[in-house]
């Protein structure tokens, strides 16, 4: 009977993040580039399995982490000639207090300082590894497909783009930030759209369906442990007799 109950309560456990993972998915939908995630499961056997003594066999739930949906979100039209999407992979660079961060989230604009920034005022690099600068007399600015940043005075330099070997190892640090210790590679062929923004790629049926299943799940568990103990209870009173 107390296999039982932790058997349930590992799967209650497990389906308490996963609701959680989802509820954050939900909260994000329209965050630009947000980028959904997922729980992955596995079966935790306890040691004292084997397949010579198959009625040993005690089969947990282990949840041992989380995967980036990797999708490229909706793209929307916006107008902002400083709005800026990313098509396929890359991620733009961004200089942050605590060194080189990355994000998908175009959403820029021009501080007191005349350089291009994001919407917490980070400054965004170029390939050369310097934000961008304009001058006061600097009208329309002008963003082609592969990051090259011109006005009517020329080229003011070229957006960096980079990608990772393993996109799921980024961390999230919040305001659609990651950072990693991999190494940055420049993306070959970039492709970025101006005036327009990545949405999320949150699917919002998909992830109502989802919670709907877990919350069902959690209640089945529940009456697992409740059933358990319901069992445990009986016995011990049987054994022990009224009092």
């Amino acid at each position: 009977m107390d296999n039982a109950l932790l058997i349930g309560l590992s799967r209650q456990s497990a389906m308490a993040r996963e609701m959680s993972t989802i509820a954050n998915n939900l909260a994000n939908m329209n965050t630009t580039a947000f980028k959904s995630q997922s729980m992955l499961f596995d079966e935790y056997m306890m040691p004292v399995a084997s397949e010579d003594s198959p009625d040993k066999s005690l089969s947990f739930v282990q949840d041992y982490g989380q995967v980036r949906n990797l999708a490229d979100g909706e793209m929307k039209a916006t107008g902002n000639p400083l709005d800026v999407a990313v098509s396929g992979e890359g991620m733009f660079q961004i200089q942050t207090p605590q060194g080189t961060q990355y994000t998908r989230a175009g959403h820029f604009q021009i501080n007191d300082q005349g350089q291009l920034v994001t919407e917490q005022g980070m400054p965004v690099l170029t390939d050369a590894g310097t934000p961008l600068t304009f001058s006061s007399d600097e009208g329309q600015i002008s963003v082609a497909r592969d990051g090259t940043v011109s006005t009517e005075n020329g080229q003011r330099g070229k957006l960096a783009l980079v990608t990772f070997d393993n996109l799921q190892e980024l961390k999230a640090n919040g305001d659609g930030l990651f950072t990693t210790t991999q190494t940055a590679t420049p993306v070959t062929d970039p492709r970025l759209v101006q005036g327009s923004l990545e949405g999320s790629n949150v699917n919002s049926i998909a992830e109502m369906t989802n919670m709907i299943d877990v919350q069902r799940a959690y209640i089945s568990a529940a009456k697992l442990v409740q059933t358990a103990d319901d069992m445990r209870a009986k016995a011990i009173s049987q054994i022990t007799g009224p009092v």
